[in-house]
């Protein structure tokens, strides 16, 4: 439906008398024989044209020519009041209409200096990234307009800059990460003199935005070859400069007997290949960072190359990671409550039942049980305790899982306890007994807590 759209702008457009024709990843995708995620079309005409044509759109970079136009879908009208920005930054409902355009300087490393709209599309295009980028469509005749030599580039399978690499990397540095993540989702070589800008200037990879940083990062992990993103970007000097906590895994030894598979960088690439796709940003930053520790607590003790301490080390060095990046508090829980508790698979089957069930509740267990599953087939290959997990969670009814409490706070009370931080220890070991069966009633649990804890502690 939104590819019907984006065609019916072009149509309308070309109907005023102006040029319009499809641009970048979509015209990419659509010759590649993939559904492109969405669709952009570039225009002669200026955003004030496209505003007056398209009445219910929104001028989101006028100064840069960028208009949207939102589909005309029932509910989108009614979300879009409460946050233009948000609702539309996936752009899952909306055509971005660019007038064609060159740019003038770059002094800060992502924004023109100069914007000057331009009635050719040529002119639009020479500014653009990658030549795979550059190409043009013509929907309504399906002719492709090349002037960059994309489809040679796309039928070679080669990643190039339009252009000077230097030129267009110091325009934005963030187009080094994106030439990597394309070669990585396409399969893709990155064309040498293109790799060798890279390279020179990958530690000016720093002057980009943290968030800009995470969000490509991000998309390598999640699109389905994070393993060839992450070998290439250490390749091109880059995973030094974005996260050299993981390029510190590199040659850090494991015992062989529980990782076969050889060093810590290894397992780690192993286990990215693993992801599942889709796949939640979450689990794959909980997968990239689970053993962030081991390298600074390597150590090498009479019986085996050991790790002391490693989770605790992790967790302090992925939360300055997702402080570092800005994560959002949600992610950031969720990446080191993986990172914390991925070791504890180990004692599932000697656990008491008590904390086997509070173990398995944990918000997005599911994640947590992925992350150990691909953590043993990228290591020893053993899944009994990702089996034995799933079997007895699946033979275990929701309300053995979480019950609702025996007693509170006020029972409590009522029994002649003052309020007080005891109150927290005491209803915690009354639920430890009703989730291992011991107590099965109020009256139950209120004679426990009076044998227990007598006098209120």
């Amino acid at each position: 439906m939104l590819k019907d759209f984006a065609i019916s702008i072009t149509r309308t457009l070309r109907e005023r008398g102006h040029k319009a024709y499809l641009v970048g990843g979509c015209v990419r995708d659509l010759l590649l024989g993939r559904e492109p995620a969405d669709y952009d079309v570039t225009t002669d005409a200026l955003p004030e044209d496209v505003m007056r044509i398209f009445p219910d759109t929104y001028a989101v970079g006028a100064q840069f020519g960028v208009v949207l136009v939102p589909a005309p879908e029932k509910d989108v009208a009614s979300n879009v009041s409460t946050d233009v920005t948000r609702y539309f930054s996936s752009k899952t409902n909306v055509v971005e209409v660019a007038t064609f355009r060159c740019d003038i300087g770059y002094s800060d490393g992502r924004h023109p200096d100069e914007v000057r709209f331009s009635k050719d599309p040529r002119e639009d295009v020479e500014r653009r990234d990658f030549t795979i980028n550059g190409l043009l469509l013509d929907p309504l005749t399906n002719e492709v307009l090349d002037y960059v030599g994309g489809r040679k580039d796309l039928d070679a399978g080669i990643i190039r800059t339009i252009g000077d690499p230097e030129r267009r990397f110091a325009e934005d540095k963030l187009r080094m990460l994106r030439a990597v993540r394309f070669a990585a989702r396409f399969g893709y070589t990155i064309e040498p003199k293109t790799f060798q800008a890279i390279r020179k200037l990958a530690p000016q990879i720093r002057q980009v935005s943290r968030e800009r940083v995470r969000d490509e990062l991000s998309r390598m992990l999640t699109e389905g070859h994070a393993r060839g993103a992450f070998l290439l970007l250490d390749d091109a000097g880059l995973l030094h400069e974005v996260l050299p906590g993981i390029e510190a895994m590199k040659g850090v030894e494991q015992p062989p007997q529980f990782h076969p598979e050889g060093d810590v960088f290894v397992h780690t690439l192993l286990l990215l290949d693993k992801l599942p796709h889709p796949c939640p940003v979450t689990l794959a930053w909980g997968a990239l960072l689970h053993d962030v520790g081991k390298p600074p607590t390597f150590r090498v003790a009479p019986d085996r190359i050991r790790f002391d301490g490693h989770v605790d080390v992790g967790v302090k060095m992925a939360e300055e990671i997702c402080e570092r990046l800005r994560f959002s508090n949600d992610d950031t829980r969720q990446i080191l409550a993986l990172v914390d508790n991925h070791m504890r698979f180990a004692h599932v089957l000697q656990m008491k039942e008590s904390t086997f069930k509070r173990f398995v509740r944990m918000p997005r267990f599911d994640e947590h049980l992925e992350l150990h599953r691909m953590d043993c087939l990228s290591s020893h290959g053993d899944l009994t305790s990702y089996n034995f997990t799933r079997e007895k969670m699946n033979a275990m009814p929701a309300t053995a899982m979480r019950p609702g409490p025996l007693i509170t706070g006020d029972d409590l009370i009522s029994s002649g306890y003052a309020p007080g931080p005891q109150f927290k220890k005491i209803l915690s070991a009354v639920e430890d007994g009703q989730l291992e069966g011991r107590l099965r009633s109020r009256d139950e649990a209120l004679t426990f807590v009076q044998s227990e804890f007598p006098n209120g502690g």
